[in-house]
């Protein structure tokens, strides 16, 4: 037989916690508000954000009293009865193949999108030097340290900046996808 809950629920410790958190935020809050104290934006930012941290007590408290049948839950936690009509025709096929497309989903997510590596070390693929995919390119880019130099010292209109420094060529590997 299954206990009857009254009045506050199966989870009366997150009630009284919300509760709790409620109070005090409040209080704090209408302290910093009321009373004359250097720091009472701290206060009033303490409150506030106590009050906010209840939420969590009451949707614990909340989510802890919600009931559902056990009919409700049978296909959500694989109580799944064997006679019930249509589980092993239509269904059932379509459970499976939906079973098949969230496996294949999942896994593609795992792979590394890279051919298969043979049975070769790690020391005989750094030996051979860096695997460079068909698709990378060279990029030239052009890159230096600037360092600023200001030409007016006291102008109207603010300082004028102006840049120095040479850009020398460097390389950089892209792809091009």
């Amino acid at each position: 037989m299954e206990p009857v809950y009254r009045g506050l629920g199966r989870c009366a410790c997150c009630f009284w916690l919300a509760v709790a958190f409620d109070i005090v935020g409040l209080l704090v809050l209408l302290i910093g508000v009321f009373v004359n104290v250097f720091f009472y934006d701290l206060l009033i930012y303490a409150g506030a954000i106590v009050v906010f941290l209840s939420l969590i007590w009451w949707v614990f408290w909340y989510s802890g009293n919600i009931e559902v049948p056990p009919a409700d839950l049978e296909d959500d936690v694989g109580l799944l009865k064997k006679n019930r009509p249509g589980l092993s025709g239509i269904g059932g096929a379509v459970r499976r193949l939906s079973g098949r497309l969230a496996n294949g989903i999942a896994s593609s997510f795992r792979r590394n999108g890279g051919p298969p590596r043979t049975g070769t070390s790690r020391a005989q693929r750094s030996a051979a030097g860096p695997e460079v995919s068909p698709r990378t390119e060279q990029v030239v880019v052009a890159m230096a340290t600037v360092t600023p130099k200001e030409k007016a010292a006291h102008s109207t209109a603010g300082p004028e900046v102006t840049w120095v420094g040479e850009m020398p060529p460097t390389t950089m590997e892209t792809s091009s996808t």
